[in-house]
């Protein structure tokens, strides 16, 4: 097998994570590659281990799913142990790190993030954070709302939902996220607020206004049809680096818990890369969540 070493500079760290202006915080965050490179070392041996033993390409995705499962674990411990998230939001609840997506959809706003602005300010009237200094997730947030509003023109959508399609190694179409403005968003803002509050945490100061745009997670079985199909994909004995790409996109659009995901799946795709692509195994972008929930297909494969 064609096993590569797996070092931080492999885990670019996502621009969401910097939510402050300090040199310092920032530092801190980007020692999270350390921690990701140890957690994908472990994970590719274990594959390796459990791949040894399978006779069939079911059992490479059964260990494939056992690896991920693991790895859902190991980011639930270091939430469970850490202090609290990084800047503006609701409540802190790690328990979310292992908490599954389900029937629950995930909604993720894109655009104008008052929040992710280091030292913002909530203001009541407008129900958004206003002020504060700019941060690489600020402007992430804002350069990918404004590439979200760009996809309804570029894909001659006229209404308010945009609906992503994965389309699989074997040809088969399978619905992926959604991305919803205007009217429907609104309603999304207000089921969020009714969400929080239903689970007994203060959501007066959920950033609502403005003018949002959500990333939707896919229908149940989508997302699960989805999952299955990225771990089909990865075990198969012939990968090559653009079947990988089609499984890393397929893995991003189908995230399997409330909170963790992106960082299991970096973690995930690296180690499968490792193992079975060695030094062929395409370089993971900074960004990659961003790219598969809102660029579509095409672009978000690009290595």
């Amino acid at each position: 097998m064609p096993t590569a070493s797996i070092t931080p500079s492999q885990f670019p760290t996502s621009p969401l994570a910097f939510r402050s202006a300090d040199a310092d915080q920032q530092a801190r965050v980007r020692a999270f590659a350390d921690k990701q490179a140890t957690a994908a070392t472990a994970a590719r041996d274990r594959l390796a281990d459990l791949w040894a033993a399978a006779t069939t390409r079911t059992d490479r995705a059964t260990a494939l799913r056992a690896v991920h499962t693991e790895l859902v674990a190991w980011r639930y411990d270091l939430a469970a142990a850490a202090a609290g998230r990084l800047g503006q939001g609701i409540s802190y609840d790690a328990a979310r790190f292992r908490t599954p997506i389900a029937a629950n959809t995930n909604y993720d706003r894109l655009g104008a993030v008052g929040r992710l602005r280091d030292g913002a300010e909530w203001n009541p009237d407008t129900r958004t954070y206003t002020g504060g200094r700019t941060t690489p997730a600020y402007e992430a947030m804002l350069r990918y709302g404004q590439a979200a509003e760009s996809r309804f023109a570029l894909d001659h959508v006229g209404g308010d939902v945009l609906q992503n399609s994965v389309v699989l190694s074997d040809g088969r179409r399978i619905p992926g996220n959604r991305i919803v403005r205007g009217k429907a968003a609104q309603g999304i803002a207000e089921e969020l607020t009714a969400r929080v509050a239903a689970r007994g945490i203060d959501a007066s100061r959920m950033e609502t206004g403005g003018n949002p745009i959500y990333t939707a997670t896919p229908a149940p079985q989508d997302n699960q049809a989805l999952f299955a199909a990225a771990l089909e994909t990865l075990a198969d004995p012939g990968l090559t680096p653009e079947t990988y790409l089609t499984a890393r996109y397929a893995l991003f659009q189908a995230p399997q818990t409330k909170k963790g995901s992106d960082a299991v799946n970096r973690t995930f795709i690296v180690a499968v890369g490792a193992l079975a692509l060695g030094d062929t195994a395409p370089a993971l972008p900074a960004d990659i969540d961003l790219r598969c929930y809102v660029l579509g297909q095409a672009a978000a494969c690009c290595p």
